[in-house]
């Protein structure tokens, strides 16, 4: 089964990162967010990708290209009989990867219409090339084929950036709590899709978070899998170095896989 990620935003919130760079090659703990994001699939099972590019996608496909001589030892044979020879074999192994060009300007639903020409069978999977989660993939597909709709959404209950404070009439704080879950549910991303989705995207400037998912709800095809998990998505300089620092500590929840 594919598994879509989309990979063409320009990143504008984290411009110390991504003026160079587009947002998916970003570094967490030394290895591209896209990277974690690709090995928590491949925990699961799922190895093959199909990578939405757009801004600096020339980067990303450098990226893969010279994958093998960044991740080996190698011995070069240099001349007409010029050969190479990789001497480990990285914990990558048999990851297959489409680099899809699908626009500067393209919106997320647009991107997905313009790649649908490499998903092959009924069902794929998409999600966004900045969002790190310790979510089930596998339950979420299970729920998937189980609802039998044409859409599930991962949904998560974000987390508020401030304190919350329960303050009576008399002024007096009767409770604080440090940064506590939200009520409502919010997308996380980690979308499974029934090919006849790709018939709510009617045109490339067509933002999945718009009328496609608005239309799937109405009618009736939309279901959510509710993760109480871990979520979280790089958006800003700030959270670039928030997860930088998780990743240093050894406080990773995203890393389901051992090696």
């Amino acid at each position: 089964m594919k598994v879509a990620i989309l990979c063409g935003g320009l990143g504008t919130r984290m411009r110390e990162e991504t003026e160079f760079r587009p947002k998916p090659l970003v570094p967490v703990g030394g290895k591209p967010i896209l990277w974690h994001i690709m090995k928590a699939y491949a925990h699961y099972g799922f190895r093959e990708f199909v990578l939405c590019l757009g801004y600096r996608g020339d980067l990303i496909k450098d990226y893969f290209l010279n994958y093998e001589a960044m991740a080996n030892d190698f011995t070069i044979r240099l001349g007409k009989q010029h050969h190479i020879e990789y001497h480990a074999e990285h914990l990558e192994q048999n990851f297959a990867v489409t680099l899809a060009e699908t626009g500067q300007e393209t919106a997320t639903g647009g991107r997905i219409r313009r790649a649908a020409k490499y998903f092959d069978g009924d069902t794929f999977m998409v999600t966004y090339g900045d969002g790190l989660s310790d979510v089930n993939i596998a339950a979420v597909l299970a729920f998937h084929k189980q609802h039998g709709r044409l859409a599930t959404i991962t949904t998560v209950r974000p987390i508020s950036r401030y304190g919350m404070l329960d303050i009576q009439a008399d002024q007096e704080v009767r409770a604080f709590n440090e940064k506590p879950r939200g009520e409502s549910w919010a997308n996380a991303g980690f979308f499974v899709f029934n090919r006849k989705v790709l018939d709510y995207i009617p045109a490339d400037d067509c933002a999945l978070e718009g009328l496609p998912l608005e239309k799937l709800a109405a009618d009736g095809q939309l279901m959510a899998f509710r993760h109480d998990g871990f979520f979280f998505a790089m958006d800003t300089f700030r959270e670039f170095k928030q997860i930088n620092d998780m990743w240093d500590r050894g406080d990773a929840p995203w890393k389901v896989w051992s090696s």
